[in-house]
């Protein structure tokens, strides 16, 4: 059965079935209603342990404060045993009611008592209070809190607090019934409560007030009179300040006022005019209006400038229609770095509802609780705008909101999440459509128009900004002769653009300085650090990197930014990753121009590249790719060694989230002259473009790189970004006027006399292998030979496994050559061996696939098409496209021959994607093996065209073998095409 408890007033306790019965159970200790069960513990230390058990409301109470309010003075003479004695008669009594709701919980370190939260009345006293209902909550008070527990310490702040939330709301409830002309409907509580406490000034001064407004003026008068007496009696002073002005204030009343009618309630209309030049923002309008049909705390949040005012102040004139009973604003932001005080603000609308300044509580308590009965049952929207936080806003609540009540409408730099039955509308940016159509309102169509291009470069420069538009378009609206070219030229330039966006007192750059003076001191150092990197976006480390901070840190400070709306959250996976917006970042960066020093700047800088160098490098190890040397520099890393696990657990995808970052950060390393580390960063990168395919976007930042290298007298850096040049442009570039192979020769021999140089065996081995590929090619084979056994001594003195792969593929394809399949075969498994032992999966392909495709030439088609379909589905599980499609060139060759139809497609797929990717090798090998079908098909017209075009491409790239093949092919078929025509 459900058990009810009372503590406003003596103890009480009511059984849900006794209740419903019409029994009193609760009367007092000892005093049960005939026929009533009696329920109240007998003991007075169970009713006292019960008692503030019920006042902590579910929070856990410690041994020593249980015997400091249970036992009072008594406590230093009571020990452990006696309580925990009590405990267990406690919980033994509280079994009897078999509620399931009703628990005494112990768990080591206090005590608590859970149960429903209704089933106290001072938790439904708190939820009348916060929901405008003062009258129903000073209902529930029966006299001062537990008044029957005497052993129980009166003076602790929790029975203290209770005592005074309880005097508050009904002190309020008094001042509401003042403002209403309903005196009588308080006067009982507030006579209740004057008995009890017969010295409290406020209380009294209340009453007389009621007294007097109630028609009672002469009663009043003789309330102040035995007040005095009793105060001067046991005090020996006079009566203070409230009382005294009561007083005044019913000596001054006129006869007639009693009888008069009462005065219309005011209606304020406080809302600032609406903006005739507002655009956009519908789905936001939407949201807002459906939250307050629904009776919604709508929080419009956003940075400074986005908006927020513009869009509160047209939907609540807008709204007007909706709220007969008035409109209250007001602006939260207060003065300098001060949010505006909610008591003040309080005072305001008190006075703007018809509260007298006289009849005004002292408190904000007081203030707020008379706030919400004012407002009761009246249809009038509060507009907060700029709110600090929740604690400001709060207080500022209407009661009770929907069809019946008042709703308000508040808007923050901050999400304010933590406000109850709130919906968040997060605006950002507008739209480039929406930023057009708020220039040609401020500046006119017809001049935007005019200059369309121009139009355009000022709204990205303001960053399609609300108020930095607004600005711009004040300016152009005032300067009529301008033109729109010439306003962009003043935006163009990031170091001024901040100082040419204001306009009056309207200036983007004191808008965002609202937001950056309210941060605690470490949030300002990380928005300004942030400021400085050069990147689109990037994740908590990169942050903690640059402010030299640990990541949970950061991650606080980033948080701290992101509800200020300093940042915005750009990405969720696997880690949450930030970005500025333009104009955001512009002002970190002058912050940290005037507050840190060049030398601090580039130190943070040179933390944060060391940050994604340090993730690079380890990413890159983990990147399936060609097996060159990992060769490093000696720029400084800022490690992570707690964060790496999660976010490389899958390298490739790192990469995919990185790349934009990767490629910003790279160049602003070069610009800074860090030369060390941005060859570093540029060589971590190829391995993931090579996968990938961005080889245009591999050739083009290892060419920028190794100038800057050069430029420096950085030569390891200029020979490994050369290295990668040498790949990149080789398989993947345009050819050299059929000179592909020899080029490639030339360049890697003095790429390894280059290495050679330095010392580096390693890149040494890797520029040899390429110089054997290059011998192959051409036909060279003991040459090509000797290159890869060179390497292959190489590598394996340096220490290379990755170089012993590579110079066992070449050697292996050096045999094939020369059509040793022996030694191709087992070549090929030496370097599969090793690339498995690597966990190098995509040259596990590579391998596998040659493989393959020596054993279907060995005449073991079996075997061949099996490693080339494993192959095929290793490449496709990484997305590698130059591995499927050199394994889909084989299986095609291998299907002609043994007359599959999967042939052509396998070879049409091949040729789209080389087509598609700049492959110029696959491709030309993809049309050899069309033109070879078509032949046998009997269509030597296409056969011819193919055939072409492949022996054009085989001459460019200079690969003797694969042209003499090519050349056979066309002039087989273009023999086939002319007997045709004879036959025709």
């Amino acid at each position: 059965m459900r058990v009810y408890f009372g503590v406003l007033g003596p103890l009480r306790v009511e059984v849900e079935a006794e209740v419903e019965a019409g029994v009193d159970v609760g009367g007092g200790p000892g005093r049960p209603t005939a026929g009533a069960p009696e329920r109240l513990p007998r003991s007075p230390v169970l009713k006292g342990l019960l008692g503030v058990l019920l006042l902590a409301e579910g929070q856990r109470l410690s041994a020593g404060r249980l015997l400091d309010l249970v036992w009072a003075d008594q406590a230093t003479q009571v020990g452990l045993g006696a309580l925990q004695t009590g405990v267990s008669r406690l919980r033994s009594w509280l079994g009897t009611f078999e509620d399931p709701d009703l628990v005494l919980d112990f768990d080591g370190s206090g005590y608590s008592l859970r149960l429903r939260p209704e089933a106290v009345d001072l938790g439904r006293f708190r939820r009348a209070v916060a929901g405008g209902d003062l009258g129903g909550a000073v209902a529930l008070r029966r006299g001062p809190v537990f008044a029957d527990a005497v052993r129980v310490s009166h003076s602790d702040p929790l029975v203290r607090t209770v005592e005074e939330d309880v005097r508050a709301a009904v002190l309020a409830w008094a001042q509401a019934a003042l403002v209403d002309g309903s005196p009588e409907a308080a006067l009982p509580h507030l006579d209740a409560l004057a008995r009890d406490t017969p010295l409290d000034e406020p209380v009294q001064a209340a009453r007389m007030r009621l007294l007097a407004a109630d028609g009672r003026p002469a009663e009043a008068l003789r309330l102040f009179q035995a007040l005095r007496q009793q105060v001067v009696d046991e005090l020996g002073v006079e009566p203070g300040a409230q009382v005294r002005e009561a007083y005044s204030e019913v000596l001054a009343l006129d006869g007639d006022v009693q009888n008069a009618a009462p005065r219309p309630l005011p209606v304020p209309a406080q809302l600032p005019p609406d903006s005739a030049a507002f655009v956009g923002r519908e789905r936001g309008t939407v949201r807002i209006r459906e939250a307050l049909a629904a009776g919604r705390l709508p929080v419009i949040a956003g940075m400074g400038g986005i908006g927020k005012t513009a869009l509160a102040v047209r939907l609540a004139n807008q709204a007007r229609g909706d709220f007969p009973d008035g409109q209250l604003y007001v602006d939260l932001r207060g003065a300098g770095t001060d949010p505006a005080d909610p008591g003040l603000v309080l005072s305001g609308f008190l006075r703007a509802l018809g509260v007298e300044p006289g009849q005004i509580p002292e408190t904000p308590v007081d203030r707020s609780a008379l706030y919400r009965s004012v407002l009761s049952g009246r249809r009038i929207l509060v507009v907060l705008d700029n709110a600090a936080d929740e604690q400001q806003v709060r207080p500022l609540l209407p009661g009770a909101a929907g069809a019946v009540g008042a709703a308000a409408l508040v808007t923050s730099r901050t999400a304010l999440t933590a406000l109850d039955n709130s919906e968040l509308v997060d605006l950002s940016v507008l739209s480039p459509a929406s930023a057009l159509a708020l220039l040609e309102r401020l500046v006119g169509a017809e001049r935007v128009a005019a200059e369309p291009e121009a139009a355009a470069e000022i709204l990205r420069a303001c960053d399609h900004i609300p108020l930095a538009v607004r600005v711009v378009g004040a300016r152009l609206a005032g300067r009529p002769r301008w033109s729109l070219d010439r306003m962009a030229a003043l935006v163009r330039d990031e170091r001024d653009r901040l100082d040419q966006l204001q306009a009056g007192d309207l200036a983007i750059r004191a808008s965002f300085g609202l937001s950056y003076d309210r941060l605690p001191a470490p949030a300002r150092r990380l928005f300004r650090l942030l400021g400085l990197l050069d990147v689109p976006d990037f994740a908590s480390w990169a942050a903690a990197a640059v402010a030299d901070l640990g990541l949970d840190e950061a991650e606080r400070h980033l948080e701290t930014l992101v509800d200020a709306h300093l940042l915005e959250v750009a990405g969720v996976e696997p880690r949450l990753r930030y970005r500025f917006h333009d104009l955001v970042r512009l002002y970190a960066r002058e912050q940290s121009d005037a507050e840190d020093g060049a030398a601090y700047q580039l130190a943070a800088v040179v933390r944060a590249v060391g940050g994604w160098l340090w993730f690079a490098e380890r990413a890159a190890d983990r990147i399936p790719g060609p097996c060159y040397a990992p060769i490093h520099g000696s720029a400084p890393r800022r490690p992570f060694p707690g964060a790496s696990g999660a976010l490389l657990a899958d390298s490739l995808a790192w990469f995919d989230t990185e790349r934009p970052a990767l490629l910003a950060i790279t160049r602003q390393a070069c610009a800074l002259n860090l030369v060390s580390a941005a060859w570093d960063l540029a060589a971590c990168q190829e391995k993931y473009n090579d996968v990938r395919g961005f080889y245009d976007e591999w050739q083009t930042v290892n060419l920028a790189v190794r100038e800057v290298c050069r430029t420096a007298g950085d030569r390891l850096g200029e020979a490994v970004l050369t290295r990668g040049l040498i790949e990149v442009t080789t398989w993947t570039g345009s050819d050299d006027g059929g000179q592909t192979m020899v080029v490639l020769h030339e360049r890697a021999m003095r790429l390894f006399e280059e290495f050679e140089a330095l010392g580096a065996e390693r890149g040494s081995a890797d520029a040899l292998v390429m110089a054997a590929w290059s011998l192959v090619a051409q036909g060279r084979l003991p040459e090509a030979l000797a290159a890869a056994g060179e390497a292959l001594t190489r590598a394996e003195n340096s220490g290379h496994p990755g170089g012993r792969a590579r110079a066992h593929q070449i050697i292996a394809i050096a045999r094939s050559e020369d059509d040793d399949l022996g030694l191709t075969i087992d070549h090929l498994s030496q370097a599969l061996e090793i690339a498995r032992a690597l966990g190098n999966t995509r040259f596990e392909a590579a391998a596998t696939q040659f493989l393959g495709a020596a054993y279907c030439r060995a005449g073991d088609g079996e075997r061949g098409e099996e490693l080339l379909t494993r192959a095929l589905a290793m490449a496709r599980a990484f997305d590698d496209r130059y591995t499927e499609t050199f394994s889909l060139l084989y299986l095609a060759k291998y299907y002609a021959v043994i007359g599959d139809a999967r042939a052509r497609p396998a070879a049409e797929t091949a040729e789209a994607i080389s087509r598609r990717n700049t492959m110029t090798h696959h491709l030309a090998d993809a049309l050899l093996i069309l033109g070879r079908l078509d032949l046998a098909t009997g269509d030597p017209a296409s056969a011819v065209a193919h055939l072409e075009e492949s022996v054009e491409l085989w001459r460019r790239r200079g690969w003797e073998s694969f042209l003499a093949e090519a050349q056979e092919a066309l002039e087989n078929a273009r023999a086939a095409a002319v007997t045709a025509e004879d036959v025709q």
